[in-house]
């Protein structure tokens, strides 16, 4: 009997998991259409929004030498793929389509998730390096940081995330999954996947932790630390307009950075947490920030919004002249 039945367990075992089931975001049937509108309409304004960003940077001269905008270039981009990961698969979750995701579409999902997601986290420390230097070493902000040396840090940014993606999605995969297979999330990330496998996860989770969990922390804190030298420059500055203007081009980064690294650190920190408000707080850095992105960026910064201006009075003298 008890041969019968090891026989049995190895047997499931072995025949594993081929794919998944997204149980999604909780929510009222009668409010289905509503919700697939409300997140279709985030999406295609995420896009348009990222894109025009994008657009702006290249088009206007002013912009696209400088390393602030270059970065901000980049941000726009990686804001536009991070969203195509998440929402699309979240907006069929409102809709009859199965919720089923093959194996191998949860590992490239996770996998491009934190692919992007670890870059964007690079990329943010970087931006306030940035804008430290552009503050702090006015004189010598030409040398400390140059397109050249830029490209070279945005560059090490992407191979950065790239690493820590595979690792994660290594790591998570490498478990073995015999079943269930429904993910009690709106997408395949780390901590609803592992809760899934059948074996110890206490390595994944100590990785997820460490990896994901600190290394967002010490970012943060970097950024702040950043922001915290930089405040004490702006202060020094006599002229009211010179103080209000450093304080525009630096508070539309520090809300970006805020309204990303808090949720994401509330997420990872938590690894092992089951509570509610996880999907909540995980739809506002997924599908939220990328969308405030650009309206922060175009709203609070002055100098994008002249560039918009620029581009669209030549445009408009463009068509007059024809």
């Amino acid at each position: 009997m008890t041969e019968r039945h090891e026989k049995e367990q190895n047997t499931s075992l072995d025949t594993g998991v081929t794919d998944f089931i997204l149980l999604g975001l909780a929510h009222p049937s009668s409010l289905r259409a509503l919700l697939f509108l409300i997140f279709f309409s985030i999406y295609i304004l995420t896009q348009l929004g990222n894109l025009l960003i994008l657009f702006t940077v290249w088009a206007d001269p002013k912009l696209h030498t400088r390393p602030m905008y270059i970065l901000l270039g980049v941000l726009s981009f990686l804001d536009m793929w991070l969203s195509s990961v998440i929402v699309p698969r979240l907006i069929l979750d409102f809709t009859p389509v199965s919720k089923s995701i093959p194996f191998g579409g949860c590992v490239a999902q996770l996998y491009f998730f934190h692919f992007l997601g670890s870059t964007q986290c690079f990329l943010y420390t970087l931006m306030a390096y940035d804008r430290y230097l552009a503050i702090c070493q006015p004189l010598r902000y030409s040398v400390l940081m140059n397109g050249r040396l830029c490209t070279l840090l945005v560059s090490g940014a992407w191979v950065a995330g790239s690493i820590h993606g595979s690792i994660q999605a290594t790591l998570t995969f490498r478990l073995p999954y015999c079943g269930p297979n429904q993910v009690d999330y709106f997408f395949c990330d780390i901590p609803a996947v592992l809760r899934l496998a059948c074996a110890d996860t206490t390595v994944n989770e100590l990785v997820t932790f460490v990896d994901i969990g600190v290394v967002a922390a010490s970012c943060f804190m970097l950024i702040l630390l950043s922001y915290a030298n930089i405040v004490h420059a702006i202060l020094k500055i006599r002229t009211a307009d010179g103080r209000r203007r450093a304080f525009s081009t630096c508070g539309s980064h520090l809300t970006v950075v805020t309204v990303y690294y808090v949720p994401c650190i509330f997420i990872y920190l938590r690894a092992g947490s089951k509570s509610p408000l996880d999907g909540a707080v995980a739809v506002f850095y997924t599908v939220v920030t990328p969308l405030l992105n650009p309206l922060i960026y175009t709203l609070r910064n002055q100098e994008v919004k002249s560039a918009l201006k620029r581009i669209t009075a030549g445009r408009a003298s463009v068509k007059e002249n024809k």
